[in-house]
């Protein structure tokens, strides 16, 4: 991993543990597959945090430029499948 979380500074401790475990998921999803729950869980803790689409949008991006995953795409996939499939992603 050659690249930071994208991090506010406003966020407490466990907001920044939960936004971290959100793109943990994400890089999961892509790297070895990761259940479709636990990216839903991840993600609407991530949206408690982050309720804005336009913050959302650039923390996303942020991390895409880094990682090159994608939080849209994966979480996109995640609500396409049924309760108890994998999600696995490709980096394109």
């Amino acid at each position: 991993m050659d690249y930071h979380y994208p991090i506010d500074e406003t966020w407490s401790k466990e907001e920044v543990v939960d936004v971290i475990n959100f793109f943990q998921q994400i890089e999961k999803a892509y790297e070895k597959g990761a259940k479709r729950e636990d990216i839903l869980l991840t993600y609407k803790r991530f949206k408690e945090i982050v309720p804005s689409k336009s913050e959302e949008k650039q923390i996303c991006g942020q991390f895409e430029k880094g990682s090159g995953y994608s939080c849209y795409h994966t979480v996109k996939t995640a609500r396409g499948l049924e309760a108890g499939d994998k999600v696995e992603m490709k980096v394109s």
